[in-house]
């Protein structure tokens, strides 16, 4: 990779050229009195032009603004940017179960190059057993790479696509299947396969990993290892999400694809079962079920492929404050669906109510949900709630916001007769809804 590619630009770019320096070249640098010594790494595209990124010896990056004053030289040239994979030294087994794996994107999937401090996507069950030996042990794995995306970068159309393609390995009857996808809107892809794969005969498993392969802190590995135990060995048939459980290495939880949110930004036990228990924790060498109630693994179960979402729906946070123009301008914009985020057992500001009660008189299906993230809403306890009932506001039940907003784009995309939706958005499809609200599966992540 040329250095203009890799971002670097202007002054900096002619320093690093006058010294002979490229990407992945090992340099020194010294500044301040401290000597940082590691690989030229490509820069961000929104970073600082003085600055350089440099991958230390201890996996970490780190970014160092270059000034007159610093010296940079070059210690040794890089290798190139690709390097050869050394061959499988492990022997497949061809009497285990067959997963295959679809890469959507995120750093689950990759593997480094210590050499140069490069990260690449897997691109086959190759690189994978390369990455993590310790699959062999565990399934005969196959590699299906449908997206490279950010997670950001997810959208109903792909969450059909992987649909489709889901459905297509069931019926070529693997054992299990796992999708790694970056942490961000896992939650959301979880709960919109959990309603496009009706009937599902095997287990679908979501995995991602809160920090890259290129880190020492990185959870990859576990991750990945349970993900695969998960789909090749457990009785589970449903769409589940396997990440860290703690903040060590001990275990991963499963979580129902319609009960999981991400509740950290960084720390590898983020992701929480909400109003409702996991279903499973993976220890490397077995897994442990923690409740009776999931469906179970039926390979004579037909799957049902319902993979269509309406994008004309919309998640709106109520607060303080806000404007019920934003209610009308998505009626007079021709949306079907609007879930209301509301405030504690699902309530709205008086002053929207005329914007909600216009919503749903002209065909909008109004859905209410809490901002509360444990418990669920129960509209009949205050004389607002009651409001919102009578005009036809449907309550959300315990469902968490974002599986309320894929159900609703889920539904509509089937019907969109009010009190079809009504009845659909009230039953439980794939575990969305308990019929009573369970005490906390475990307290809050310690401070």
């Amino acid at each position: 990779m040329r250095l203009e590619e890799a971002g670097y630009a202007g002054k900096l770019l002619k320093v690093l050229r006058d010294r002979g320096i490229e990407v992945y070249d090992r340099i020194r640098v010294v500044k301040n009195g401290f000597l940082y010594e590691g690989v030229l790494m490509p820069k961000p595209e929104l970073s600082h032009p003085s600055c350089i990124i440099l991958k230390l010896d201890n996996g970490y990056n780190v970014g160092i603004s270059i000034t007159s004053e610093t010296k940079i030289e070059l210690v040794a040239k890089g290798r190139p940017a690709k390097p050869e994979l050394p061959p499988v030294p492990l022997k497949i087994r061809e009497d285990l179960p067959e997963v295959v794996i679809i890469g959507t994107g995120g750093t689950i999937a990759s593997r480094v190059d210590y050499k140069t401090g490069a990260v690449y996507p897997a691109l086959t069950a190759r690189d994978l057993y390369n990455i993590v030996p310790e699959l062999s042990d565990i399934a005969r794995l196959k590699m299906d790479v449908l997206f490279n995306i950010f997670s950001e970068d997810m959208t109903p159309k792909r969450w059909e696509a992987i649909a489709r393609t889901v459905a297509k390995y069931v019926e070529e009857g693997v054992a299990g299947v796992v999708i790694t996808h970056g942490t961000d809107t896992m939650g959301y892809t979880a709960a919109a396969l959990s309603f496009a794969l009706q009937d599902l005969p095997i287990p679908v498993v979501l995995v991602g990993a809160q920090r890259s392969s290129d880190r020492p802190s990185s959870d990859a590995a576990l991750n990945l290892i349970s993900a695969v135990k998960i789909a090749a060995q457990s009785p589970i048939a449903e769409v589940v999400v396997v990440m860290h459980g703690e903040t060590g290495d001990t275990y991963c939880l499963v979580h129902r694809g319609t009960k999981v949110r991400k509740c950290h930004t960084s720390r590898r036990d983020a992701f929480r079962s909400i109003n409702a228990r996991p279903l499973a924790k993976v220890y490397k060498d077995r897994i442990v079920m923690l409740t009776s109630s999931y469906r179970r693994r039926d390979p004579n179960r037909q799957l049902k492929l319902e993979a269509k979402f309406d994008e004309k729906v919309q998640l709106i946070k109520t607060f303080p404050g806000i404007d019920p123009e934003i209610i009308d301008f998505l009626v007079d914009k021709g949306y079907h669906g609007i879930v209301l985020e509301g405030t504690g057992l699902g309530h709205a500001p008086e002053y929207i109510l005329p914007s909600i009660k216009r919503a749903i008189e002209e065909g909008v299906a109004v859905v209410m949900t809490s901002q509360c993230l444990w418990g669920r809403i129960n509209m009949n306890v205050y004389r607002r709630g009651v409001e919102l009932l009578k005009m036809g506001v449907i309550p959300g039940e315990d469902m968490l916001p974002e599986t309320a907003l894929v159900k609703l784009m889920w539904v509509l995309a089937h019907t969109r007769d009010l009190k079809e939706v009504r009845r659909l958005m009230l039953t439980n499809i794939a575990g969305e809804i308990n019929p009573r609200t369970e005490p906390l599966s475990y307290p809050p992540m310690e401070v």
